[in-house]
């Protein structure tokens, strides 16, 4: 259940004590190419599996149509049927509701990450590194800014799929953020590399990582393994599931935390540089 969660975009805002625990439920499904019908029906029927406390629930990138280079025919406005159906599921199960989705906004299509609470608020992140090995650079429009979230007191990044591979876009710069999340379309190809970079993200960044990716296939004859993990601040693997679907909930520790920070102070050591 969510309990006074807050969204804010993170900056000059007074940050309010976070609570002890966060928990974080994690949707590893099989997206049905481009049928946003189907793929919302099943997601409604993953998400009546979510069991006991909830504040986020997490859905892979391009959670209705898969990852496809298509915005032309399935790119959405931010008012339209899916960022609807968010809404409505997020006031159902009473959580912030994230994924990705094709939006168009002012002439332009991105694969936007949406972040959506229950009292209808909602933030976006557009993902910054578009992957041009797959062409999604000949159709999607590069964000230029990070979203940090807050729940509780907890300061989450949102990141989606390849922005994994960019250490300096993640750089968790004076402890500006708790948790590291990521959602993606990731393939079986390059499994190693996802796996590999979360665990760095979190050792690097001192902070929670958690990736949320898809498994099956896609039209293209593309499979992903899934391997949707979390990782805590020591770089330690507290869940990972591969192959299947799966929903499961984590729960998040600012106790343990905050131990990490302190007995290892490494992140004041890091260069200081802006991002221009």
């Amino acid at each position: 259940m969510l309990s006074g969660a807050k969204f804010v975009v993170y900056g000059k805002q007074h940050i309010p004590m976070a609570s002890a625990q966060l928990h974080i439920t994690l949707v590893q499904a099989n997206i049905i190419w481009e049928d946003k019908t189907a793929n919302l029906h099943h997601y409604e029927e993953l998400l009546g599996r979510v069991e006991g406390p909830r504040h986020v629930v997490v859905l892979p990138e391009m959670f209705s149509t898969g990852f496809s280079m298509a915005p032309e025919r399935l790119a959405e406005p931010m008012d339209g049927p899916t960022l609807q159906w968010m809404a409505a599921m997020a006031r159902k199960h009473r959580c912030i509701l994230a994924g990705s989705l094709i939006i168009e906004a002012g002439g332009a299509y991105y694969n936007r990450m949406l972040w959506v609470q229950p009292d209808g608020q909602m933030g976006h992140y557009d993902k910054r590194h578009l992957f041009a090995y797959a062409g999604e650079a000949e159709h999607y429009t590069a964000g230029d800014s990070r979203l940090i979230v807050q729940v509780n007191g907890w300061r989450l990044n949102l990141m989606v799929c390849y922005d994994l591979r960019f250490p300096v876009w993640a750089r968790n710069s004076n402890s500006e953020y708790d948790v590291l999340l990521y959602v993606a379309n990731w393939p079986e190809p390059r499994d190693l590399a996802w796996r590999t970079l979360l665990q760095a993200r979190a050792i690097e960044n001192q902070c929670y990582t958690i990736g949320v990716n898809r498994v099956g296939q896609d039209a293209k004859g593309l499979t992903y393994l899934g391997n949707s993990s979390v990782f805590g601040p020591l770089g330690e693997q507290l869940w990972q599931q591969r192959d299947t679907e799966a929903v499961h909930t984590v729960t998040l520790d600012m106790d343990g935390l905050k131990k990490v920070r302190t007995s290892l102070p490494f992140l004041k050591d890091a260069d200081k540089f802006l991002l221009m």
